[in-house]
């Protein structure tokens, strides 16, 4: 304020007497306790203990609540989009965590969400892919063919495609016969999509991914109209037989047809851009894609709004953009034999290790064998998924199973554990849900030692967190107030008895409910939290 003022008057003002100004103006309001200037002009806001426990009694009444958005808007998020008759590696898996944790956050908020999985199911891979089932199963028009090892079929086709240049034409005419939708091609592209499918569906089974397949093969019977249409407003040139079209500030043009009449992934990218912006109606498009692709997305969205399909003022056309996963060497992660790490293999590996940490711990003495199935899964599953996601996106991030399943700091394990101790206190001192929901209606919330003060503010803050993850998609936010509020928690249960027992008998002898409805109201929040980051936790663990 005090800058502003300088520009704008004459006179001379100082920060502190606008911070007096400010105070002697503030209303008469049931939040603030009271208010105190510091140094130069700062001012210390004190909240009211009557007001902070009103909200924590609202919050275990009537639920978790999102923060206010306004309208209700329509984001479409693409994210995973991994290609056909390639097996989903371990870069996938970045964008397809993070896709379906911005997704289950903006559900919450309220939004219209649609999910798409923009599948790499079209181009000239198939051209060769078909050729060598012609070749290998000439009969795959009334005979199934038994492709059970897609990535091994298509190292095959790939090599030959390499050094076969007889097959390197037939693969070619195979494309365009395909792109011409000739039914017995279109038949044989199916077949290699639906194997492809029954393995992408096993992986998003595990991370229980909800997503829509629509592949760039959707957008094929459109591109021709794109293509028309820049040409149309004059944005076309012709560079050695291809159609380019440059866009101001960007040194690489989009390259919208080949010579040989073929479309490519510019002319799929814009023909999904404008069908998301115009049919779809989408308020806010997320992209889920590595970094790797910045300048591209850059490039289509400036081609979106020089066309004028949209006005980057009103619509948000946003690239969630992601580092690279690493392995411990700080490289490139990649098998011994320098492979790209199949993805299925990482989330089997993680399921062992859960369990061999299970039993480390001796788990397997006290849980049922279904909880042990449960917490095996739950843990599993749960670091991988939060050691992705409480890491900056926009960063790169070592991957590493020692680390995402140590039971201490910032890891999953910690946080699962946390919360089912939580969840543990009541049940342990005897005490229903019934009887905590008329707690909860009846008890007024003390706030009197300063560990209940700082936990009633923390859990408090749940909705801000959210509300700044909506504007700046970055997920670890959630990760580390997730993580400072079990800490605090933590803080809070050595220092201030829930439940009080007889040192020798071990008797209850006295329940501090208003404690107990911190617990709840905690657990309330971090169960919130899990849901949007994708985390099962476990009754017992």
């Amino acid at each position: 304020v005090f800058q502003i003022l300088l520009k704008t008057r004459e006179q001379k003002v100082i920060p502190r007497e606008i911070a007096e100004k400010i105070v002697k103006n503030i209303p008469a309001n049931e939040c603030i306790e009271k208010v105190e200037i510091a140094g130069p002009g700062f001012i210390n806001v004190h909240l009211r203990k009557d007001f902070v426990s009103k909200q924590l009694s609202n919050l275990l009444i009537n639920g978790v609540q999102p923060p206010p958005i306004g309208k209700r808007k329509k984001v479409v998020v693409d994210f995973s989009s991994p290609n056909i008759a390639k097996e989903m590696h371990v870069g996938h898996l970045r964008s397809t965590i993070i896709g379906e944790s911005m997704c289950r956050l903006f559900e919450f908020a309220g939004y219209d969400v649609l999910r798409l999985n923009h599948l790499g199911d079209w181009g000239t891979q198939f051209g060769m892919l078909i050729a060598h089932l012609q070749d290998k199963f000439p009969d795959y028009l009334t005979v199934s063919p038994p492709i059970a090892d897609l990535q091994a079929f298509y190292k095959e086709s790939k090599r030959r495609f390499d050094t076969e240049e007889e097959f390197k034409k037939r693969a070619y005419q195979c494309v365009v016969l395909l792109q011409s939708k000739n039914t017995d091609f279109i038949k044989a592209w199916n077949l290699i999509c639906d194997v492809s499918r029954r393995e992408l569906q096993k992986i998003y089974d595990c991370l229980d991914i909800t997503i829509i397949e629509r592949g760039e093969s959707f957008y094929h019977d459109m591109m021709k109209d794109i293509v028309k249409e820049f040409e149309d407003k004059g944005f076309v040139q012709v560079d050695d037989g291809r159609k380019v079209v440059f866009v101001p500030g960007f040194p690489v043009p989009l390259t919208i047809m080949k010579s040989d009449g073929g479309y490519t992934y510019d002319t799929s990218d814009l023909a999904a851009l404008k069908h998301r912006l115009c049919e779809e109606k989408g308020d806010i498009l997320i992209y889920v894609v590595d970094s790797g692709q910045s300048v591209h997305l850059q490039t289509v969205f400036a081609a979106g709004q020089m066309m004028g399909w949209y006005d980057p003022k009103v619509t948000r056309v946003a690239h969630a953009a992601f580092g690279v996963v690493l392995g411990e060497d700080k490289k490139k992660f990649k098998t011994r034999s320098g492979d790209t790490v199949r993805l299925i293999d990482l989330l089997e590996e993680g399921l062992k290790r859960a369990m061999d940490k299970l039993k480390d711990k001796e788990r397997d003495k006290v849980l049922t064998p279904e909880e042990l199935k449960a917490a095996q899964t739950s843990i599993a599953f749960g670091c991988i998924k939060y050691a992705d996601l409480s890491h900056n996106r926009l960063n790169d991030y070592v991957f590493s199973f020692d680390k995402m399943l140590d039971d201490r700091g910032n890891t999953a394990a910690y946080l699962l554990y946390a919360f089912t101790r939580i969840r543990a206190i009541a049940r342990l001192a005897n005490i229903d849900e019934q009887m905590l929901r008329k707690a909860s209606r009846e008890e007024v919330l003390i706030l009197d030692h300063e560990k209940e003060w700082k936990l009633g503010k923390c859990i408090l803050r749940f909705p801000e967190i959210l509300q700044k993850i909506l504007e700046d998609l970055l997920l670890h936010t959630l990760c580390d107030y997730l993580y400072e509020l079990a800490t605090t928690f933590t803080e809070f249960y050595d220092s201030c008895y829930c439940v009080e027992k007889d040192r020798q008998t071990g008797q209850i002898m006295k329940v501090n409910m208003w404690r107990l409805l911190l617990c709840e109201a905690t657990a309330m929040v971090m169960a919130k939290g899990f849901d949007i980051l994708g985390i099962k936790p476990v009754q017992r663990m």
